[in-house]
């Protein structure tokens, strides 16, 4: 079994900087449940342009407030606490925050907690990680 704590995760490398979030990696790859799942918060006035094109992301909004919009058509949905989406088609997006936004994050495959966005705002293949 695994127990952890997301006060665990703070000031480790599980915990990722980046200009517009902050992400806790509580699941990786390594802990082999098949995917990984992190929380992250979503600045307040930050976008960030985003495209996962070797993964699958489900996300859950449990506080805050902005919107996503998928650039393939220019649709703008409204996230808010309790709204969840899902990246089911690998979906090119820019997620805004109009306030902090705290996320439930969960990526098929999983991820190892060591990817960065590439230039298209995408995470590599999982093998070309390791």
């Amino acid at each position: 079994m695994i127990v952890r704590h997301l006060k665990d995760t703070y000031g480790t490398d599980r915990e990722v900087h980046a200009e517009n979030w902050i992400s806790r990696r509580l699941l990786l790859a390594d802990d082999k449940m098949g995917f990984s799942m992190h929380e992250t918060l979503i600045k307040a006035g930050t976008s960030t342009e985003m495209h996962y094109m070797n993964h699958l992301e489900a996300v859950y909004c449990i506080a805050g407030r902005g919107e996503i919009k998928t650039l393939a058509d220019g649709k703008v949905y409204p996230i808010e606490t309790g709204t969840i989406y899902a990246l089911d088609q690998h979906d090119h997006h820019v997620l805004t925050g109009f306030e902090d936004m705290r996320m439930v994050c969960v990526f098929n495959p999983p991820v190892t907690g060591r990817e960065v966005h590439d230039e298209h705002g995408a995470y590599p293949a999982a093998a070309a990680v390791e």
